[in-house]
């Protein structure tokens, strides 16, 4: 049973969101808050698996309560949802630690695949927003090589970066490939090696690794 804790300060959609994804036998809705200080209060009473929190609340937002909750509690799972789809916000939860980050326009059933994934180990962000991060994100000359984390010094080569800039701009193998004149084999093979490299589960976790280390 995956436990979730919702946290919005509207009460309505707390209790609407908590009757959807209830709807599910595999997940249970543990508590309900209204902002990112209260979140963080129930993450020591309740122990949830993972939180559902809105961005925008008042007292303490939902990217400040990500903060809180993953300077103590490393292992719980944080899903950003929010109607903002805009790359300051989208930067701000991930870098804070956010698992997941999911527009309010989700149906039902993908929110409740991605409470699942998120669960599980996956990085969930919505297409829209990787789209955001192409559209808004400045190009310069001079880029990291270096991707680093607490547990991660590794040195990611120019096609590395190549691919991973066209993964975060949201583009498939094929189009990688067509893009940067190479086989999509090859595409394949070396996002399968940075995958291997950084310790990451998927392109979408390479994705959210980009935006958190600022290697775009």
């Amino acid at each position: 049973m995956i436990k979730v804790l919702i946290v919005d300060d509207q009460i309505i959609l707390r209790e609407s969101l908590k009757f959807i994804i209830e709807q599910d036998e595999d997940i249970n809705v543990v508590g309900l808050g209204g902002n990112g200080k209260e979140a963080f209060s129930l993450c020591k009473k309740l122990n949830p698996d993972v939180v559902l929190m809105d961005i925008m609340m008042p007292e303490c937002d939902g990217v400040e309560g990500t903060r809180l909750i993953k300077s103590k509690f490393e292992t719980i799972k944080v899903i950003i949802l929010t109607t903002f789809n805009d790359e300051k916000n989208v930067s701000r939860a991930i870098k804070n630690g956010a698992d997941g980050y999911v527009l309010k326009d989700i149906s039902p059933d993908q929110l409740i695949l991605a409470i699942k994934s998120v669960f599980k180990g996956f990085s969930i962000m919505h297409q829209s927003t990787l789209n955001t991060f192409a559209d808004s994100k400045e190009k310069t000359n001079e880029k990291s090589t270096t991707a680093k984390t607490e547990k991660i010094n590794v040195k990611l080569g120019k096609r590395e970066l190549e691919i991973l800039n066209l993964i975060v701009e949201g583009k498939n193998n094929k189009e990688i490939a067509e893009t940067m004149y190479i086989s999509e084999g090859t595409v394949k093979n070396t996002i399968s090696h940075m995958l291997d490299k950084l310790n990451l589960k998927d392109r979408t976790q390479l994705a959210v690794f980009a935006v958190k280390n600022n290697i775009l």
